[in-house]
């Protein structure tokens, strides 16, 4: 059947990207565009949008911005007359929703529908039939992006119908559209995502999560789309057949085509090579010679070698394929010489190919990824086509573009040339952006930071992903068995207590059997039903016995899927797992662990804790297990300055009962239990920028109780108050926010128009340099401790990092001195007004050593 071929343009957002884009004028992009899609012969049918009340619709612009988009408007409209092209309003409804209803009605009139847009709310509207695509304007262009309901599953891992809760969660403080995607994909919805907010990782998601939550967006956007406006398209007025006569006698600059980048990516690829003869691989090799300077690429795939990317200059770039004489292990001998004896060498992702480089920290290989990621912690990649578009402002095809999900292994043998270019892309931009970011960590005075501390921790990673923990399946099976009766009994008393059967992990059902069967008060309702997330049932454990069960039960079926269940997928023939430790995913600067995530294991209850029990030492060692002290209030009180902070410190007592003491006025040995709770909240509150309503909801308080809380803490602690105060100031002029060993946390939130964006700006601003600072403190103890074993002929190994703590395998006739060595690097990483204190254990599990 022929479908007709329908092209609907929103003219209200399309109009406002060509403003900013085109030099000329907005009207003149819109006009060229449709001038194209006739000549193409894209269309049979043709209609624009428009927003029906400009100023609803553009209020986020000044007056001057929105007078000149309103002429524009004018223009286009005028435009749009004489082109006989129909424009299609709607009053109190926005172009977006106009599109998303015409979307509709044109499915069921059986039209192949492609919608033109900068709106990506519109990608909800993509379906069968119905492709949504997304420009940029690219020197004086617009260079489209397509996608279809396939496209979408591929790029965003969802349906299109879900894109509405990623593009609502999107924008929030830090959160970028990636990682919004991830965050939907684990927990299905918003409401769900806030249920189990207390899982999420990296902590300053978690954080910016928090502050959303907590402080009502003023002017948050829609982002639903309307699809029950009643408009409908005219077949007769939007046939394009006639007017391509009046688009001919009209000067048209072409708008689609990708043609400049497209010259542009084969002028590159023209000089990438794939070799699999080893006397011309010889040959090559040989140039590589004393000193020189190469970018360097190993693909490692199933614990082997699937080529090695090498590039010499801008006109020579060679992926070298495993095939007869070059065998993966010749490659990778191969590639271990060059980074030997070269001058230079700049890389991707260095820790994945060490196992095969075998460099040491002292060797000239730079990881360009590594620095990507300390010069802009925000980003969700550092992957080459990221590097090459933030450093070389060059456009190149991404991994997914070249070969899709493939395998490197699969995609060289079905797909040889756009694997191998693809391969040659990495050791290009490596080879091409590394003097670049060399320079922006000198300008950005973060060099030592990479070389002293970066770069070597990519070394002590590697050794401890290598080296693994020990887990005992059989203990294991055994924990996940209690976890499955408890789960059972949990169950069944909650069922007895509210007297009926349903789905306790349906926050709807949850909700409903709270609220409105039980007549439990402080229900929230939502678009979706009540809220059950965890910060509402927290508040009402404490008096409903049924809410604390309910609480009980999801940390007891969250131990038993993700670590019951979960672990038993990692361990590996050597009985250990192997996890995945990454350095380049927080933007404070904390290691993340994934693979299985082995830093959020809930210890609420006592069950929790025990799951450290199933990870044992091997025979004949034993865990030493070693932990800061309340390393971020040390690193307030030396950062800040404040000497009755610092004297507290000094005087090695209960910091929570001294500050309690300070802030209540009362003698240290009449301070109250309650009172000492408080003071703790308040400590470890201040370090992440708490407000009067974070704390209040912490400790079930007023907001004005807790306002006086804080503001008393400040008058004890002025110092402290002064500190906080110049980092958001210096943040607000620099742009970005420092840790005591120069890392930057960049906070474009404190510009934000928004009043939730910049207070959540102000958290980031007063909580990086610190948080920050005791990431880098942990670095620095955890690479003196890997090189003290090393150093010292020890055979104990790092097993395991997790926060501010470290876990080392300790063979039994090395036990005393390990555990010596650990206190001691742990202890002098930093030299801090107030001394690191480090508490070691040693014991037969994690469990016990902990």
């Amino acid at each position: 059947m022929n479908r007709k071929k329908t092209v609907l343009i929103d003219g209200s957002s399309m109009l406002k990207g060509a403003f900013y884009g085109l030099p000329a004028n907005g009207a003149y992009g819109i006009r060229n565009l449709i001038i194209q899609a006739l000549k193409m012969g894209e269309a049979d049918y043709l209609a624009v949008a428009l927003n029906s009340e400009r100023e609803s619709f553009w209020k986020e612009h000044n007056r001057l911005v929105l007078q000149e988009l309103s002429k524009q408007v004018g223009v286009m409209e005028e435009m749009l007359a004489s082109m006989d092209i129909p424009v299609l309003i709607a009053e109190g409804y926005g172009s977006a929703d106009v599109l998303a209803s015409l979307a509709k009605q044109c499915r069921e009139d059986e039209a192949e529908v492609v919608i033109l847009t900068e709106d990506k709310r519109l990608l909800q509207a993509v379906g069968e039939h119905v492709t949504v695509r997304i420009p940029a304007v690219v020197e004086e262009a617009f260079q489209f992006t397509s996608y279809s309901a396939e496209s979408i599953r591929e790029e965003f891992g969802l349906e299109p119908r879900d894109l509405k809760e990623v593009l609502s969660l999107s924008g929030s403080g830090g959160i970028g559209e990636k990682t919004a995607c991830r965050l939907i994909r684990q927990y299905q919805s918003i409401e769900n995502l806030y249920n189990h907010i207390n899982e999420v990782e990296p902590p300053h998601i978690r954080e910016a999560l928090s502050v959303r939550r907590e402080e009502e967006m003023p002017e948050e956007k829609p982002v639903a789309l309307k699809e029950d406006c009643d408009i409908h398209l005219d077949y007769v007025k939007s046939a394009v057949e006639g007017r391509l006569a009046k688009a001919s006698d009209m000067d048209a600059v072409p708008l689609v085509s990708g043609e400049a980048k497209e010259e542009e990516e084969s002028s590159l690829e023209a000089g990438f090579r794939t070799v699999s003869d080893f006397l011309e691989a010889e040959a090559i090799f040989s140039k590589c010679g004393e000193g020189c300077s190469l970018g360097l690429q190993l693909v490692i795939e199933d614990k082997s070698v699937s080529a090695l990317s090498l590039c010499v200059s801008e006109t020579e770039c060679y992926c070298f394929i495993p095939q007869g004489f070059l065998t993966p292990d010749y490659l990778a001998g191969k590639a271990e010489e060059i980074c030997k004896r070269a001058g230079q060498v700049t890389v991707l992702h260095l820790k994945n190919q060490l196992a095969y480089l075998k460099t040491s920290p002292e060797s000239p290989v730079f990881d360009a990824g590594v620095a990507g990621y300390l010069l802009n912690p925000m980003k969700d990649s550092y992957e080459y086509n990221d590097l090459a578009e933030d450093y070389l402002k060059l456009s190149v095809p991404s991994k997914t573009d070249l070969i899709g999900k493939s395998s490197f292994k699969h995609a060289l043998a079905e797909n040889r040339d756009k694997a191998a270019s693809c391969i040659c892309y990495m050791s290009y931009v490596a080879w091409k952006c590394g003097d670049r970011l060399r320079e922006e960590l000198k300008k950005t005075e973060m060099d030592q930071l990479f070389y002293g501390i970066e770069m070597p921790l990519i070394y002590s990673l590697h050794y401890m992903e290598e080296t693994g923990i020990r887990v005992e399946r059989e203990r294991l099976k055994e924990y996940g068995d209690r976890l499955k009766v408890r789960i059972t009994e949990v169950e069944q008393k909650i069922y007895k207590e509210t007297g009926e059967t349903f789905n306790i992990n349906s926050p709807k059902q949850l909700g409903e059997v709270l609220f409105d069967h039980l007549k439990l008060p402080g229900g929230k309702k939502t678009k979706t039903g009540y809220s059950t997330a965890a910060d509402v049932l927290e508040k009402l454990a404490p008096d409903y016995p049924v809410v604390e069960l309910i609480l009980d039960y999801r940390q007891l079926t969250k131990l038993n899927s993700t670590y019951a269940d979960g672990l038993a997928a990692y361990i590996g023939p050597d009985e250990r797992i192997h996890g995945t430790f990454n350095q380049t995913i927080t933007a404070t600067g904390r290691i993340s662990s994934t693979e299985p995530n082995l830093q959020n294991i809930p210890v609420r209850m006592e069950l929790g804790r025990e799951i450290r029990k199933v990870f044992v030492p091997k025979e004949g060692c034993m865990f030493v297990d070693a932990d800061y002290s309340q390393i971020e209030l040390r690193v307030l009180a030396h950062m800040s300055g404040d000497q009755r902070l610092i004297n507290a410190y000094r005087q090695a007592e209960d910091i929570h009962a001294i500050t309690a003491s300070e802030v209540f006025h009362v003698p240290l040995d009449q301070v109250t239990p309650l009172q000492r709770r408080n003071a703790k909240a308040v400590n470890f509150g201040i370090v992440y920028g708490i407000s009067s309503f974070g704390l209040s909801e912490g400790l079930s308080i007023t907001r004005k109780e807790a306002a006086e809380y804080i503001n008393k803490y400040f008058e004890t602690y002025p110092g402290v108050k002064a500190f906080l105060d110049g980092l958001v100031a210096r943040a607000k002029e620099q742009g970005y926010a420092v840790s005591m060993f120069g890392r930057r946390r960049p906070v474009p939130e404190l510009k934000s128009s928004n009043f939730m964006q910049r207070s959540f700006g102000e958290r980031v601003a007063m909580n990086s340099p610190i948080q920050g600072t005791a990431a880098d403190i942990m670095k620095i103890a955890m690479i003196r401790v890997d090189r003290a074993l090393r150093n010292q002929g020890l055979k104990s190994r790092i097993v395991l990092q997790v926060h501010d703590e470290l876990l080392i395998e300790a063979y039994r006739d090395e036990l005393d001195q390990v555990k010596k060595l650990l206190v001691e690097e742990m202890k002098h990483a930093a030299d801090l007004e107030v001394s690191l204190e480090v508490e070691a254990n040693v014991g037969g599990s994690w469990f016990d050593a902990k």
